[in-house]
């Protein structure tokens, strides 16, 4: 899928899928690793399960104050767990904290595992992406995310 409002982005990692799993479920690693180039996360709250709930930043830098979501410097976002398959599915939605319009409403982000030869492909696909958000920007911000994971892991 790949309307306007649906991202989606994979890579192929040199892990198992628990490795991987893992490391979606760790707040201090979901805080190395998540936050596209550039930008660094601060974890507020973490609750990895079911309805779980967690609330993180992702922080510019100072070169680009100005560019946040929530604040001039962050964007801030809540997210629940929908759905968490061992070692192969992550289903989250996600909020972001906003005065905008153009940032509201709830992202849909599902992550997917899948066992290939050397490694794991880890597809990621975000629906109802709020229309502030370019087709451009979030496929190269999901890329630099995916890369960071493969650095963070292999």
């Amino acid at each position: 899928m790949s309307d306007s409002r649906t991202h989606t982005a994979s890579r192929t990692i040199i892990a198992s899928q628990r490795a991987i799993f893992r490391a979606f479920l760790d707040p201090e690693a979901v805080a190395s690793w998540r936050p596209p180039k550039g930008m660094s996360a601060k974890v507020f709250a973490f609750d990895p399960r079911p309805d779980g709930i967690y609330k993180m930043a992702f922080i510019y830098p100072e070169t680009e104050h100005g560019r946040g979501k929530s604040t001039a410097d962050a964007d801030i976002f809540e997210g629940r767990f929908v759905e968490l398959i061992p070692d192969e599915l992550i289903v989250e939605e996600v909020q972001f904290e906003s005065d905008n319009p153009a940032f509201a409403g709830t992202m849909t982000i599902t992550t997917a595992l899948l066992p290939v030869t050397g490694g794991t492909k880890v597809s990621i696909m975000a629906e109802n992406v709020p229309p502030g958000i370019s087709a451009a920007d979030h496929r190269a911000g999901m890329e630099s995310t995916l890369k960071n994971l493969a650095n963070f892991i292999e």
